[in-house]
């Protein structure tokens, strides 16, 4: 089940709204992620980013790399590097599909949402995607104008 906005029983920490501008996303994995205790509490504020983050294979583990997760101010000396590579934690079985899919098919994969379970627990959503060219990012724009437009028109008829 993916952590949509709408749904309660989820907490949005962070946000990776060009993600699907910029990328054909393609298969979707949720991941736990190891955070300390200053992370934690800096996540739960909602100022982290994950805009120029992604996620990479090493040493048959997944990091994700360039997550900004800013300071806890009341943590003083116990604080946390702020864009520290960061494990995420996924099955063999998913570490090893991600690992070929960027191997063989050239996919990258990209961060789209850090946000809490229900259980309180921080999860990243992060997907295989491709990357657009230029002309797939217009064609995107065009249509995307189109359906606003079309809803536009409908809601004005009735």
């Amino acid at each position: 089940m993916s952590a949509g906005t709408g749904d309660p029983r989820y907490k949005l920490a962070a946000d990776n709204r060009r993600a699907r501008y910029d990328f054909e996303i393609g298969q979707v994995f949720e991941a736990g992620i190891m955070l300390t205790g200053t992370e934690i509490k800096s996540l739960r504020g909602g100022r982290s980013t994950i805009g120029d983050s992604y996620a990479a294979e090493k040493g048959g583990e997944v990091w994700l790399y360039n997550a900004y997760i800013p300071e806890y101010l009341q943590a003083n000396q116990f604080n946390h590097e702020t864009r520290r590579p960061r494990k995420l934690l996924l099955h063999k079985k998913e570490i090893g599909r991600l690992a070929v899919a960027v191997q063989r098919e050239g996919m990258t994969i990209v961060p789209l949402k850090i946000f809490f379970n229900d259980k309180g627990r921080a999860k990243v959503e992060i997907a295989l995607a491709r990357g657009k060219k230029q002309h797939d990012k217009r064609a995107t724009e065009k249509e995307r104008d189109w359906n606003r437009e079309k809803s536009r028109v409908l809601r004005d008829r009735g």
